[in-house]
């Protein structure tokens, strides 16, 4: 169904806070990583490992949610997916310490990709298919606007005041968007979803499983390189902590603009999009280890780096065209492919510099992912071209 031209903004503006919640509580810990190991007295790479739990937390979380609640509008879903964000960060501002943050960043995360993959479908439901790209391009403004506006606020916040705060200021933005969304999302674009056994009919789909690869390998390059993003301008470009932040509003600033072009490219040509951002990914990463060692260099790479991130929308579109019936889950299942993604890299990321490879050999490990990725792309393409010369005439 479509809606008005006025309410669908509305209801798009409402779904986008909340991704801007959700992504400055996702990424606020990267910006913030020196700062949380100091107070807990706890190594940087061990700091890596709470992004690790956080994205552990929606790659459970999405498809657990997704089908325990098949039945429920998305609106109530919406609702609930919120309520329990916001509680996820508030107990990580309280958390006493090291191994009870871990704890509360995997709640948190839980509700991450179940999110998205709903306010997806809702956003796509309130425009003509031939949209699809661009409205879901819109909700995940939010999520893009989190790292140029809200990763770095979120940054000076927690270095200002504490980290705690950070993730305090992240549960009140989770509250206004209960609010926004109550105000703005018609019911009637927000209606019940499917049924738990149809849901699962999702993991019988080989180019769904594909589609996925694609996600979790290929968008874990970017990952690799920004997880670590801090330490590496203060380390190897010499710049002070109080350039971090400024890093993270280009990397935003880059990631708004992948946003934009990758949601109305993927509604001119889906496959080419996704081929071409991927092979695009492997260029630029393969680039920062040389480009991170002079300021304007490495603010520029890191500029490119996030253009990466439209793959996104051109995914979600993918998953919704081979989900069939199953439109919940495949959607959900996104975003738990792009935190393996998250998970994936950090992890990789961190056992690299643990391993005397040097802090921008994240830069090498990203390009190695990044081209995974597209060789999984390649396999999708042949495999679903010989489903179709062998399927009855």
């Amino acid at each position: 169904m479509t809606s008005s031209a006025p309410s669908t903004r509305w209801a798009a503006l409402a779904l986008a806070v909340g991704g801007f919640g959700i992504g400055t509580g996702e990424f606020a810990i990267m910006g913030l990583l020196p700062d949380v190991a100091a107070n807990l007295q706890v190594s940087a790479p061990e700091v890596g490992h709470l992004i690790s739990a956080y994205a552990i937390g929606v790659v459970v979380g999405a498809p657990l949610i997704a089908v325990i609640a098949a039945r429920w509008s998305r609106r109530a879903l919406l609702f609930a997916l919120m309520t329990l964000f916001a509680l996820g960060n508030f107990a990580s501002a309280l958390a006493p310490g090291y191994d009870s943050l871990m704890a509360f960043r995997f709640i948190a995360g839980l509700p991450h990709g179940a999110y998205f993959g709903v306010a997806a479908l809702v956003a796509a439901s309130m425009v003509a298919p031939n949209k699809r790209g661009q409205a879901i391009g819109r909700v995940m403004l939010g999520l893009t606007v989190a790292a140029l506006i809200g990763n770095p606020l979120a940054t000076g916040l927690g270095q200002w005041l504490g980290w705690r705060y950070a993730f305090a200021a992240v549960g009140g933005i989770a509250v206004l968007t209960l609010v926004l969304l109550h105000r703005f999302l018609p019911a009637a674009a927000a209606g019940s979803s499917s049924s738990p056994l149809a849901e699962l009919g999702a993991l019988k789909r080989e180019q769904v499983w594909l589609t996925l690869g694609i996600g979790a390998v290929g968008f874990g390059g970017l990952f690799a390189v920004f997880s670590y993003i801090a330490p590496t301008l203060t380390e190897v470009t010499g710049l002070s902590t109080h350039a971090v932040p400024i890093a993270l509003a280009v990397f935003g600033l880059g990631m708004i603009v992948g946003n934009i072009v990758g949601g109305a490219l993927a509604d001119r040509a889906l496959t080419a999009t996704i081929g071409g951002v991927l092979v695009w990914s492997v260029l630029v990463l393969a680039l920062f280890p040389l480009m991170a060692t002079q300021p304007w260099s490495a603010f520029l790479s890191i500029l490119l780096i996030g253009t990466g991130v439209a793959l996104v929308p051109a995914l979600q579109i993918r998953l919704m065209d081979v989900a069939a019936d199953a439109q919940t889950l495949a959607a959900s299942l996104n975003h738990s492919a792009f935190n393996i993604a998250n998970a994936l890299g950090a992890w990789l990321g961190g056992r690299a510099i643990e391993a005397g490879w040097g802090w921008t050999s994240t830069g090498y490990i990203g390009a190695a992912l990044a081209a995974g990725g597209f060789v999984l792309f390649v396999v999708s393409l042949l495999r679903s071209r010989r489903t179709l010369s062998h399927a009855p005439a």
